[in-house]
């Protein structure tokens, strides 16, 4: 974690207006009021814009296995030193299909024993992260694995991750209970 505290605190459940209860109203049908939403409901329209590019590219009929995608969230988290995102998806990974020692791999990088799919992927977000650019050499390695608009979510996913980690990191989102922090990413 980058900051022992928030900077922008969460707000509680019974802090919530009208506005933005029914912008959480279907996360709260499913899930307890998580610390990223109960920050960022403060500015209500961003999160509503938020939610539904999310929505995108987290659909489970999405082009991407949620292997694939998850194995983009945790190495672009990883990569950002945002030790919540990597917590939460590191849960998410779990059930969907990702092992343990996968994820502690994801950390370690495209040369860590991946088939050649997602090895792309993972360099891919490496390039990304570093250059906001996806080479040549890595791109022809994403299509020779997968159709263009796999290549374009994969894109879409590492963007989306890359800024959700920079307004974690910022605001200082604490981690939500249950969650242990990656201990390569304290400090």
């Amino acid at each position: 974690m980058r900051l022992d505290a928030p900077r922008i605190a969460p707000l509680r459940e019974d802090e919530l207006t009208e506005e933005q209860r029914a912008i959480l109203a279907p996360l709260l049908a499913q899930m307890p009021l998580l610390n990223i939403f109960a920050t960022f409901v403060r500015t209500p329209a961003a999160l509503k814009a938020f939610l539904a590019w999310g929505n995108y590219i987290l659909a489970p009929n999405g082009s991407l296995t949620p292997r694939q995608r998850e194995i983009i969230i945790l190495r672009v988290g990883y990569l950002c030193k945002s030790g919540y995102e990597f917590a939460q998806h590191e849960q998410i990974g779990l059930r969907s299909n990702l092992s343990a020692d996968d994820i502690a791999r994801i950390k370690l990088g495209a040369e860590a024993g991946w088939e050649p799919g997602e090895a792309a992927l993972i360099h891919m977000a490496d390039e990304l992260v570093a250059d906001h650019f996806v080479s040549g050499a890595t791109w022809a390695q994403l299509r020779a694995q997968f159709d263009e608009t796999q290549c374009m979510d994969a894109v879409y996913t590492a963007g989306q991750y890359t800024q959700v980690s920079m307004f974690l990191n910022s605001f200082g989102v604490q981690l939500d209970p249950g969650l242990t922090l990656d201990p390569d990413l304290k400090g």
